[in-house]
């Protein structure tokens, strides 16, 4: 299965997200490959880290921001792997197009804010496009780095009205330290210790609306 994690709006949590997916998945035992789609190559720096570190299990990891290569290499090497991650985006980069035709879900964070909602529009028109070279895209949304309350939630949830090529995951994923903390030693919040048990709730679920659901 190929999950793309993919906005083209930067600071929505994308490679935090993609991480938690990837290990996830690891640690159920599927061998999984994560591929960084984005020239900064967060996803590829926090895996060297939990590699220099020792940590198990080991995450096969490649970054690939030209999407010519990155299509050649999810087709040649791809199929070596039960699941792929791909972290594509912050940007409308051919990286994050060719994610999209290669992809059979398409993962979009986006924040309760006006500015993120938005920006919704252009990985809809993208899309668009890859479902018009592709069938069989699924697109969901996610909120990401979600209030602990008051109405700004349910306002961006609403909005997802207008744009009608997402699917909504009632799976919200809420600020939380320990998602930061773990990413930045390469691993999941499943793995952190002390565990935040509302942190590996709410990432479980999610990891479950994504793989569970084809």
């Amino acid at each position: 299965m190929i999950v793309t994690v993919g906005n083209t709006k930067g600071g929505v949590g994308k490679t935090t997200l993609a991480l938690n997916l990837a290990i996830a998945r690891a640690i159920a035992g599927r061998d999984v490959w994560l591929i960084d789609g984005d020239r900064q190559g967060t996803a590829q720096t926090a895996i060297t880290v939990r590699s220099e570190a020792g940590r198990q299990p080991r995450i096969a990891c490649a970054q690939y921001a030209d999407g010519s290569t990155l299509r050649a290499q999810v087709q040649q090497v791809g199929p070596k792997f039960q699941d792929i991650v791909i972290d594509a985006g912050g940007r409308d980069s051919t990286a994050l197009r060719a994610a999209l035709v290669l992809s059979d879900v398409l993962v979009v964070p986006f924040a309760p804010r006006s500015l993120d909602v938005w920006a919704l529009a252009d990985i809809c028109s993208l899309i668009d496009e890859a479902r018009s070279v592709r069938d069989g895209l699924r697109a969901v949304a996610v909120l990401n780095n979600a209030d602990a309350s008051g109405q700004d939630n349910e306002e961006a949830v609403e909005a997802l009205a207008d744009f009608p090529q997402l699917q909504y995951l009632a799976t919200p994923i809420r600020r939380r330290k320990a998602l930061a903390n773990a990413a930045g030693q390469g691993m999941s919040v499943l793995e952190l210790s002390p565990k935040d048990g509302k942190a590996v709730e709410e990432i479980t679920a999610l990891i479950n609306a994504v793989f569970n659901s084809i």
